[in-house]
């Protein structure tokens, strides 16, 4: 691995490592409310209170975060820790912003698996997947309003929904055409150039970093494979490690993606459930990525029990979340360089046009799934159409739907308040 380095411009005010882990777990205790809080809390903390970070390196490091799949809160902890302590230091901040979320997550998993068909237990998930439809239509605004800058980027943003909604449409292959229509554009979009980061930024530390974080990520997914005759862990490993490499735009561009694959394609959960995973991650600190582990242990729960769900549940967190430490350790020393790249901004910016068009995939599946009882799916040549049964809507749904759209646009509650009240309705009214 890496030799262990320490920015030269932190040195004069770097913090002990202790101190540094006694930071990043609060960090990681206290992130709550998705990336946008969670990067918000690290800059009031890091470059604020702390001044470990300049205002620069921060937002540097954020823009070269957004660049890459996977959750960008998470990998801007690492970035963080590795400036102060180097590999080290990532991996610390990485994990303990990751870790606390993932215990949490695990345990609400096993409780809803073995619980989850208890009357009172449904009835407070009809509420949480009122909150979670809001949720989402409150990314796609919030997304829409920062991408769609121009004509072009609404046309990537249509062509993206209809390519994965109506087209059923890889979601990867989505992403890589939306890159390079943003690549081609930036090449007339001018940057002053400006100091490479710290550390080792020759080509053999970049190859070498880069070998030992794949090894570290994939030969034990290749051991599990071998040394056990559990064919469900070894697509929930191969699923999610693919899934890792194309998570651009944030979780909700992926979930989409994931939840239509999980659903439609394994039969690992049903959409209910799907939604209720995502409830649950809302409601958790830490990345809302960390979704996928919920639905890797129910899929094992289903399969074998509880042992195979641990398994499982394990096999893609390893899958998620080490290829983050991959493209942070790899692609450290190269940021301030890489986010002064013309072509990779524009890059960046075609991406961001087509998550809207693929959120709002998101947004109209979810919709369907949760307002109706009876969805199906139907096919039209090369069109794909998901049709409701209207006799089967849930007006108690639209009611808490209505409701937590006007205490999230209208009132501005915060997403942890309006998740309680609405699970708590939900209750009450189920009960009726």
């Amino acid at each position: 691995m890496e030799t262990l380095q320490t920015n030269t411009e932190a040195q004069s005010f770097s913090p002990g490592l202790m101190e540094a882990t006694r930071v990043w777990l609060k960090i990681g205790l206290l992130s709550f409310g998705g990336p946008a809080a969670q990067i918000a809390l690290m800059h009031q903390i890091l470059v604020d209170e702390k001044g470990w970070l300049s205002e620069q390196k921060f937002l540097n490091a954020l823009s070269f975060c957004m660049l890459l799949p996977g959750p960008e809160a998470m990998q801007l902890a690492t970035y963080a820790g590795w400036r102060l302590h180097g590999t080290l230091g990532g991996l610390m901040a990485g994990l303990l912003f990751v870790l606390p979320g993932a215990c949490v997550v695990l345990v609400l998993a096993i409780v809803y698996a073995l619980f989850g068909e208890v009357p009172l237990v449904s009835a407070l998930f009809l509420g949480i997947k009122a909150t979670v439809l809001v949720i989402v239509l409150q990314a796609l605004l919030k997304v829409s309003k920062r991408a769609l800058n121009g004509t072009v980027y609404w046309v990537i943003a249509a062509a993206a929904f209809v390519g994965i909604f109506f087209l059923s449409l890889p979601y990867p292959l989505i992403i890589l055409v939306a890159a390079g229509i943003g690549f081609i554009l930036g090449a007339n979009a001018n940057t002053d150039p400006v100091e490479a980061d710290a550390g080792d930024r020759s080509l053999f530390a970049l190859i070498r970093t880069s070998a030992i974080w794949l090894a570290i990520w994939m030969i034990p997914l290749w051991l599990i494979d071998a040394a056990f005759s559990v064919p469900l862990l070894s697509e929930v490993g191969l699923f999610f490690a693919r899934l890792a490499v194309v998570t651009f735009g944030g979780a909700y561009a992926v979930l989409a993606y994931m939840g239509q694959a999980v659903v439609g394609q394994f039969g690992w959960l049903s959409a209910g459930e799907m939604m209720d995973g995502l409830g649950l991650a809302e409601t958790t600190p830490g990345p809302l990525i960390l979704v996928t582990e919920f639905v890797g242990f129910i899929a094992g729960f289903r399969s074998g029990g509880i042992g195979i769900g641990l398994a499982a549940a394990g096999v893609t967190l390893w899958s998620t979340f080490i290829p983050c430490f991959l493209w942070i350790f790899a692609g450290a020393p190269h940021i301030e360089w890489i986010c002064n790249q013309p072509r990779l901004k524009g890059a960046l910016t075609g991406i961001s046009a087509a998550v809207v068009g693929v959120i709002l995939n998101l947004s109209i599946w979810f919709s369907l799934h949760v307002i109706f009882q009876s969805v199906s799916r139907e096919q039209f040549g090369v069109f794909t159409i998901w049709l409701p049964q209207f006799t089967s809507i849930d007006i108690r749904v639209v009611a808490l739907v209505v409701l937590c759209a006007v205490l999230v646009f209208k009132l501005q509650w915060p997403i942890t308040r309006v998740l309680v009240l609405s699970a708590v309705i939900g209750g009450v009214i189920a009960s009726i």
